[in-house]
């Protein structure tokens, strides 16, 4: 069935008019853009949750390096930490810091990872998703229903406002893969398709403004350490949306507000490393030694 979905509000009144849910709507039109039936479709949405499961497997116990040398053995020293001290907030928060830091890990070490919206915010859905998973020990047409549902989301978004931090800053690629992270919880944890898309919104209207500054023009500092605080982020979206709390300001008049702030926000601070975190006398430093290193080479 053909649908035409661009705004938040369309895909609540489609779910509404059809009596659907949100993963049901996409699936379908999944299918009818691409020529496929609904079953390609959600195979296909697993071989991607099979790509996220693997990129955290070998991201938690790998300690190697990127090829910069700056980041790569995060994700290792948090989950020992947790081995031998629980964290504040439970197993649950153990998962999804480490989850976040060992898939965004892999994607610098240039392993297979699935740019959920972005690669630099890669760590964000799958986190949510492997880690929910798991504590609730879902089904795998469970984790289908979710990752879908949360494609919808970063579809949405993206046809107002590209999820690229050249385009918008930071809040267009972590923002949004918050706002996905949220809308996928919401799924797992039984809420409606209205807690779902105000949760999305909750998640993007507390992170607007977020700059794009990675220091000496990688995807590494402050990106790998920014999934992990957003994928946090994004439950908390959903555990406020889950209780009743909604959001004043309606989710499509929030991506309206996104779009605008990328506008304003200053080209130093879209991803060209000119400002903001790049510029620091820390950020310099580790720029002028990496370009040391690659004039050694």
């Amino acid at each position: 069935m053909e649908y035409s979905i661009n705004t938040f509000e369309k895909l609540l009144n489609t779910c509404k008019e059809t009596n659907k849910k949100i993963y049901e709507i996409m699936q379908e039109k999944e299918a009818y853009d691409f020529e496929e039936s609904i079953i390609e479709v959600r195979e296909k949405t697993y071989k991607i949750i099979e790509v996220m499961k693997d990129a955290i497997k070998k991201g938690i116990i790998s300690k190697e390096k990127s090829i910069s040398g700056l980041c790569g053995d995060d994700a290792n020293k948090l989950s020992e930490r947790f081995r031998h001290k629980k964290a504040l907030f439970g197993s649950t928060f153990e998962k999804i810091t480490c989850y976040a830091l060992a898939t965004i890990e892999e994607n610098l070490r240039m392993n297979k990872i699935a740019a959920c919206p972005t690669a630099g915010s890669c760590g964000i859905v799958p986190a949510v998703l492997i880690a929910l998973s798991e504590e609730y020990d879902l089904s795998k047409e469970d984790e289908i229903n979710a990752l879908i549902t949360a494609g919808a989301i970063g579809y949405v978004i993206s046809s107002k406002v590209a999820p690229a931090g050249a385009v918008a800053g930071c809040q267009a690629e972590c923002g949004v893969a918050s706002a996905m992270g949220s809308a996928l919880a919401v799924e797992i944890m039984g809420g409606t398709d209205t807690q779902a898309v105000n949760a999305a919104a909750l998640a993007l209207k507390n992170i607007l403004g977020l700059t794009c500054d990675p220091v000496s023009g990688l995807v590494e500092i402050p990106c790998v350490k920014r999934n992990a605080f957003l994928a946090i982020h994004a439950v908390t979206a959903a555990e406020i949306s889950l209780s009743g709390i909604e959001t004043k300001i309606p989710p499509d008049e929030i991506v309206d507000a996104m779009l605008q702030t990328g506008q304003l926000m200053s080209p130093l601070l879209k991803e060209t490393s000119q400002g903001g975190l790049a510029t620091t006398k820390s950020g310099k430093l580790i720029n002028e030694n990496m370009r040391k290193k690659l004039l050694i080479k």
